[in-house]
C-alpha cells in the first residue's frame, strides 16, 4: 500500500491527535485505504476505453491553477488592503465552497465503510476525523493549486509579510470552509429523516451555492469609487460576510490599521474557523450516528402520480420506445442524490446570476433606462449551465444497472439519448429559463417575447452541440461518478465560448431590420435540422464486446 506524502505530515501531529481522544494508528490505517482506493478506478463501462491510471482529482488541479490567474491583479493591486484582499478571499472562498458542496459533501456523507468500520472497535470520533481530514488533504491540494502562481507574485510584489499573513489565512479558510459545510449537514441530520432528509440536503446545497455569490456581490457593493479611490465604510452587516474576516488582518497589522471594525474582522477571522472546529469536534459521535438516517426509508409506499412527466413525454417524444427512456431519465433526474448533489447547485446558480447581473446596473442606471437596454441578453447565463450538466447525463451512482441497455429490446438506440436530452430541457433547464424570463418581462416588457424564443433556441442548439462534443456515443446513467473526475478543460471552454458566439448572434441580429426574426428561424430549423441528423430514425444493429477484465463495454 502507497506511503502517502499527506500521512508521513499528518505523523508530525500525531501527539496532538492522540491528545484529542483519536486513535491515529487507525485514523492513518483508514485514511491511507481511503487515499488508494482514490487512485483506482471501476471498471470501463459503455465505453471502450483503456482504464486510466492514478487519481482523478490530481488531473484536475490544473484548472484551479488556471482559475488563481483571476487572483494576481488583484494581488497587484497596490496597498488598499482591506479592499483587494476581500475580493481575493471571496473568490477563494467561493471557488472552494462550490468544490467541497459538489465534489467533497458526498465523502462527508459517505456510509460505504459503514459496514466494515461498525463492526471493528474503531470510535467514531476516529472514523468522522478520517473522513475531515481525507476532504482537508483534497482541499489543501485544490488550494496550493489555486493560489501558488498569486502566492509567488505576492512574495514579490507585496513582501514576505504579506505572503506569510496570506499563507496562515489560508489555512483558516480551508478549515472554515470544511467545518462549516459539516455543521450545516449535522444540523440537517439532527432535525429531518429519511428521504426528507436527502432532499433538504440537496436544498441546502442550492441555497449555499447562491449565498455565497449573493455574498460576493453584497462584498463588491460595500466599497465605493470616488475620484478613482476606492474606499470602504463599515456597516454591521459587514460581520457576516467572511471575506472581510480574512481581508482585515493585512489592513491590521501591514498598515497599523487598528479600527474597531479591522481588530473585530481580524478576531472573527481567528476565532470562529477555531470555534467551529471545536464544536465539530465536539459533535463529531453524534454527525456519525445521524448518517445512519440517510439510510432509513421514511416513504409511504404509495404510488407517485407521474401525469406531468407523462404528458411531456407525449408532447416531446415521438415513439413508444423514447416515451419510456424520457420516463426512465425523469426519475432518474429526481431519484438520483449523488445526480443532484452535482447539478443543482449550478441550477441556483443559473436562475441568481442573470438576475444579479441586471440588478447592478440599477446602480448606474434609474428602472425606466434599463428596460430600454439589452440587459436581457444577461438571460444567455441560464445557457452556461449546459455543458456541466449534458456530461453530468453519463454518469449515476447506480451505474451497475445499465445492463438493461443491453436486455431491452431496443429498436432505435438513438431514443435513449434524445429522450434523456428532451428530459434534461424539460425537467431542469425550462424550469430555470421560465423563472428567469418571467422576471424579465417584468423589467423590459413583452418586446423581449421574441428574445426569449431566441435565448431559449439556442440553448437547445447548443445541447445539441455539447452533446456531439461531450457525450457522443456514450449511453447515458452508465458510468460511475469516479469518471467526472476526468479534467476535459479544453472541451469545457470551448462550449463556454459557443455561448459567447449565440450571444454575438443575438446582437448582430439586433442591428439588421428584422434581424431577431430571421435569426430565430435560422436557430428553429438548425434546431429541428440538428436534432434529425444527430439522432437518426433507423434501427441501429451492435456487436458487444466483452473484455478481459469482465466489465461491459457498449458504444451507440
Amino acid at each position: 500500500m502507497n506511503e502517502f506524502k499527506s500521512l508521513r505530515f499528518l505523523d508530525l501531529f500525531k501527539r496532538l491527535f492522540i491528545m484529542f481522544g483519536i486513535d491515529y494508528e487507525v485514523m492513518r490505517k483508514i485514511l491511507q485505504i481511503k487515499l488508494t482506493m482514490d487512485q483506482r478506478r471501476v471498471p470501463t463501462i459503455f465505453n471502450g476505453a483503456k482504464k486510466s491510471e492514478g487519481n482523478q482529482f490530481l488531473k484536475s488541479l490544473g484548472l484551479y491553477a488556471f482559475y488563481g490567474l483571476i487572483l494576481i491583479p488583484f494581488v497587484l493591486l497596490g496597498e488598499n488592503y482591506m479592499f483587494q484582499m476581500s475580493l481575493v478571499f471571496g473568490m477563494i472562498m467561493f471557488i472552494l465552497m462550490t468544490s467541497m458542496i459538489s465534489d467533497f459533501s458526498s465523502v462527508l456523507l459517505d456510509l460505504k465503510d459503514k459496514d466494515i468500520l461498525n463492526t471493528k472497535p474503531v470510535s467514531k470520533r476516529t472514523i468522522s476525523t478520517a473522513k475531515t481530514l481525507h476532504v482537508m488533504i483534497y482541499m489543501s491540494l485544490l488550494t496550493v493549486a489555486l493560489v501558488t502562481i498569486p502566492f509567488v507574485i505576492s512574495i514579490v510584489s507585496q513582501g514576505i509579510l504579506f505572503a506569510i499573513l496570506f499563507l496562515v489565512e489560508l489555512l483558516f479558510v480551508c478549515i472554515f470552509v470544511v467545518v462549516f459545510t459539516a455543521l450545516t449537514y449535522l444540523f440537517i441530520l439532527r432535525f429531518f429523516n429519511g428521504e426528507r432528509l436527502k432532499d433538504i440536503i440537496n436544498y441546502v446545497q442550492i441555497i449555499l451555492s447562491v449565498s455565497i455569490l449573493i455574498g460576493y456581490q453584497l462584498l463588491a457593493r460595500s466599497f465605493e469609487l470616488v475620484n478613482l479611490d476606492i474606499s470602504y465604510t463599515f456597516s454591521w452587516w459587514h460581520t457576516l460576510i467572511p471575506a472581510f474576516w480574512f481581508g482585515a488582518p493585512f489592513e491590521l497589522f501591514l498598515h497599523q490599521n487598528f479600527s474597531s471594525p479591522m481588530i473585530v474582522f481580524s478576531m472573527l477571522a481567528i476565532c470562529v474557523p477555531l470555534l467551529s472546529f471545536f464544536i465539530y469536534y465536539r459533535l463529531m459521535p453524534s454527525f456519525e450516528s445521524n448518517l445512519q438516517k440517510l439510510l432509513t426509508d421514511t416513504g409511504t409506499g404509495k404510488k407517485k402520480w407521474h401525469g406531468i412527466d407523462d404528458l411531456w413525454a407525449k408532447i416531446t417524444c415521438y415513439s413508444k420506445e423514447e416515451r419510456l427512456f424520457f420516463r426512465f431519465a425523469t426519475l432518474m433526474m429526481k431519484q438520483e442524490r449523488q445526480f443532484k448533489l452535482k447539478v443543482y447547485p449550478a441550477l441556483g446558480l443559473s436562475i441568481v446570476l442573470p438576475i444579479i447581473f441586471v440588478f447592478n446596473e440599477l446602480r448606474m442606471k434609474s428602472f425606466t433606462d434599463l428596460s430600454q437596454g439589452k440587459m436581457y441578453l444577461s438571460l444567455y447565463f441560464c445557457n452556461l449551465m449546459i455543458p456541466s450538466i449534458v456530461h453530468m447525463l453519463k454518469f449515476s451512482g447506480s451505474y451497475k444497472g445499465n445492463w438493461i441497455y443491453r436486455a431491452a429490446p431496443i429498436s432505435q438506440v438513438s431514443a435513449i439519448y434524445s429522450s434523456t436530452l428532451k428530459a434534461f430541457l424539460v425537467k431542469l433547464y425550462l424550469p430555470v429559463f421560465l423563472i428567469v424570463s418571467i422576471v424579465f418581462l417584468w423589467i423590459f416588457s413583452v418586446k423581449i417575447v421574441p428574445e426569449l424564443f431566441v435565448v431559449f433556441l439556442s440553448g437547445i442548439v447548443q445541447v445539441l452541440i455539447t452533446y456531439k462534443i461531450i457525450n457522443n456515443e456514450f449511453y447515458p446513467f452508465s458510468q460511475s461518478f469516479e469518471f467526472a473526475q476526468e479534467t476535459q478543460t479544453a472541451k469545457n471552454f470551448l462550449l463556454l465560448l459557443i455561448t459567447g458566439l449565440f450571444v454575438g448572434g443575438h446582437l448582430l441580429a439586433l442591428v439588421i431590420p428584422y434581424g431577431i426574426y430571421i435569426y430565430l428561424f435560422t436557430l428553429l430549423i438548425s434546431t429541428i435540422v440538428g436534432w434529425a441528423i444527430i439522432f437518426p430514425k433507423k434501427t441501429v444493429i451492435f456487436n458487444i464486446k466483452q473484455p478481459a477484465d469482465g466489465s461491459d463495454v457498449t458504444k451507440v
